[in-house]
C-alpha cells in the first residue's frame, strides 16, 4: 500500500507533534525546515532545508508530497497561490490562511460576516491613533502589527499620542507593516474554541478552554474552562465552526476569544485566528480521545474525523518555559515519582529564559489537584521551585 505524503512548511513543536500523530496512521512526512536543529526536523526523516519565503524552493519541496500544511501562518499569500496553481493541494489554502495572515484582512472579513470584534482600524501615523481613540474610550489602545506578531510579539498597548509615535516615522510604521489600532476589550478572561474542519465539510469541535497568559504569552490552559455556562460554551464552539465554514478552514482553527460582561450580561469578543494546531489545543493530546494534531493531519488528508470529547473530567496544560535552570532533563525524576500520570512533552530545543521548551499535561476529577500538579511540574521543571 501506498500512503500519503505529508508536506509540512516549518520545523517547529507543532510540526513536531504533527508528525508523532500521524505515526499510527502509517503516514509519511517530509519537512521544510529552517535548520536541521529545528524541533521537527530532529525526528522527520524526510528533511529539506530551505526558506519558505522563497517560491522555487517551495515548489521543490512539493514534489511528491500529497498535500502541504502548516506549523506556521509565515508563508507568502502570493507563493500559495502559485503552489495551488501548479495543483498542488495547500490545506488551509490561501483565500483561507490570509485571514490568519493578515490581521487587517481578519477584522474586515469577520466583521462582514456578522463576528463580534473589537473596534478597529488601520492607522498611519499617531494622529490616527488620537483620533481613534476619541472616537471611542480614549486611551488606552491596543496597536498590532498586520503580520509577522505572535505571543505578544509586534502588540503594543499605547496610553498616549507620544507613546503611538514612537512606533511611525514620517507617516510610516517602524515595524515595516501596517499598524492595525483596536480598542482595548475590558474582559474577564481569555478562552479558546478549537474546531477542526476537513474539505467535504465534516467538522467536529474541543470543549471551549480557558487561556491564563504571562507577559503576553499563553501560561496554562484549563479544559473545559471552569464556569462557562453552557450557553455561552455552545454560543463559542458555534461561532468558531461558523468562522472556519465561511472562511474555507481546512484542518485546524483556533479561535481565541474575550468573554465580557458589559451590563452583567456575558459576551464573546474575538481576539485571534489561527489556522494550525495551537498551544490551547495542547491539552488534546492526553486529555481528548483524538488530539488536534491527528484532527489536524485528518482533515488535511480529508479522512474522517475524530472524536474531539474529553476523557477526564479536567485536563490542565502548563507551559514549560526556559528558565535559569539548564538541565532539564535531570527534573524529569522529581517530576514523574512525585506524579505517576503526569504528562510531559519536550520540544527538543535549547533552553533560553522565556522560550517554550515544552509542556505538560495532568488531568483527573478534581480541578484544584490538576491545576496544582500541572502547575508544580511546569515550574519544577523551569527550576523556579525546589523541593
Amino acid at each position: 500500500m501506498t500512503f500519503p505524503v505529508v508536506g509540512m512548511v516549518g520545523g517547529g513543536q507543532l510540526a513536531r507533534m504533527t508528525h508523532e500523530a500521524g505515526i499510527p496512521l502509517g503516514l509519511r512526512f517530509k519537512l521544510l525546515s529552517d535548520t536541521p536543529q529545528d524541533s521537527a526536523a530532529q525526528v522527520v526523516g524526510d528533511v529539506v532545508v530551505g526558506d519558505y519565503r522563497d517560491l522555487e524552493t517551495l515548489r521543490g519541496f512539493a514534489q511528491g508530497c500529497d498535500v502541504i500544511t502548516f506549523d506556521h501562518e509565515h508563508v507568502p499569500t502570493e507563493h500559495l497561490r502559485a503552489l495551488e496553481a501548479d495543483g498542488i493541494p495547500v490545506r488551509p489554502g490561501p483565500d483561507a490562511l490570509v485571514h490568519a495572515q493578515d490581521k487587517g484582512v481578519m477584522r474586515a472579513r469577520l466583521t462582514e460576516i456578522g463576528v463580534p470584534c473589537p473596534r478597529h482600524r488601520i492607522v498611519t501615523g499617531p494622529e490616527d491613533v488620537v483620533r481613534f481613540a476619541e472616537e471611542g474610550e480614549g486611551f488606552p489602545v491596543v496597536l498590532k502589527t498586520v503580520r509577522g506578531g505572535y505571543d505578544g510579539k509586534g502588540v503594543w498597548i499605547v496610553r498616549s499620542a507620544e507613546e503611538a509615535g514612537e512606533l511611525f516615522l514620517d507617516g510610516q510604521s517602524r515595524a515595516g507593516v501596517p499598524i492595525l489600532a483596536e480598542e482595548k476589550v475590558d474582559f474577564v478572561r481569555e478562552l479558546a474554541a478549537n474546531v477542526v474542519r476537513s474539505p467535504h465539510g465534516q467538522a467536529v469541535a474541543y470543549p471551549v478552554v480557558e487561556s491564563v497568559q504571562a507577559d503576553g504569552v499563553c501560561d496554562m490552559v484549563i479544559a473545559p474552562a471552569p464556569g462557562l455556562s453552557e450557553e455561552l460554551s455552545f454560543q463559542a464552539q458555534e461561532l468558531a465552526l461558523r468562522v472556519a465554514k465561511e472562511l474555507g478552514v481546512v484542518g485546524h482553527l483556533a479561535v481565541e476569544l474575550f468573554e465580557t460582561n458589559v451590563g452583567g450580561t456575558p459576551g464573546l469578543v474575538v481576539n485571534e485566528l489561527a489556522m494550525r494546531p495551537h498551544n490551547s489545543g495542547h491539552w488534546t493530546q492526553d486529555g481528548a480521545v483524538t488530539s488536534q494534531f491527528a484532527n489536524h493531519v485528518r482533515a488535511v488528508l480529508d479522512l474522517p474525523l475524530g472524536d474531539p470529547r474529553p476523557r477526564a473530567p479536567w485536563t490542565v496544560m502548563a507551559n514549560v518555559l526556559g528558565g535559569d535552570y539548564p538541565d532539564m532533563y535531570s527534573a524529569y525524576l522529581h517530576c514523574m515519582a512525585r506524579d505517576p500520570q503526569l504528562k510531559i512533552h519536550m520540544y527538543g530545543k535549547d533552553v533560553k529564559p522565556g522560550r517554550k521548551v515544552g509542556h505538560v499535561n495532568t488531568y483527573g476529577d478534581d480541578l484544584a489537584d490538576v491545576r496544582e500538579r500541572a502547575r508544580h511540574a511546569a515550574d519544577y521543571l523551569r527550576g523556579t521551585i525546589v523541593e
